[in-house]
């Protein structure tokens, strides 16, 4: 028997300081963490570009979603040890997805349950539009206007707060107190994993 691993994670809607709030996470809990990038991210940076059609979307978001599940797999084995925070989650694609969600979960042949049991946690940070902040992101491939930006954290925040342990931390906060919400969290997780002892591994 050995420890589970935890899995942690960060979303929110655009402009809401996630990428600079996962970096400063990685500073402070240095070796006990490891950061799962955002698939998105990941196909975007190879030249693939957004597609407006309908099937377009749904073939883009679909390859995201298993994309997002290889990529936990894989950190999952490389670093057994180590609470994964994940870079957004394998439910963010239903904020863009055409069709609904029952079309998005019979697509990716899954349902809201088993997405949300894979992880343990999610923290929550609302777009900084809610806030009328300034929406530049240190995301080069995020261009949402405000609009759009209220939009998508409205479709996210729906999904994600399902979850049982759900944070939501509100624009309204200073960005300080965002990230000091945010360690808390992933601090008391951290503390339930060396307390939780020898238990089943994630399958």
């Amino acid at each position: 028997m050995t420890q589970r691993q935890f899995r942690i994670v960060v979303t929110g809607g655009p402009g809401a300081g996630k990428t600079t709030a996962l970096d400063l996470f990685q500073r402070e809990f240095q070796s006990s963490v490891k950061i799962v990038p955002e698939a998105a991210t990941v196909l975007f940076q190879s030249g693939i570009v957004r597609e407006q059609t309908r099937d377009r979307m749904k073939e883009l978001q679909h390859s995201i979603f298993k994309l997002q599940v290889n990529l936990e797999d894989i950190f999952h084995s490389l670093y057994p040890e180590r609470l994964l925070i994940c870079d957004r989650g394998t439910l963010d694609g239903l904020a863009y997805w055409p069709n609904g969600e029952r079309d998005f979960l019979d697509t990716c042949g899954t349902s809201i349950e088993i997405e949300l049991a894979r992880y343990d946690a999610v923290i929550f940070f609302q777009s900084g539009a809610a806030a009328g902040d300034d929406l530049k992101s240190n995301n080069p491939y995020r261009s949402e206007d405000a609009a759009s930006a209220l939009l998508l954290d409205e479709k996210l925040r729906h999904v994600w707060q399902r979850h049982p342990n759900f944070h939501y931390i509100p624009s309204s906060q200073s960005f300080m107190s965002k990230i000091s919400l945010g360690l808390l969290t992933i601090q008391n997780t951290l503390e339930e994993i060396r307390s939780s002892g020898p238990i089943r591994p994630r399958s």
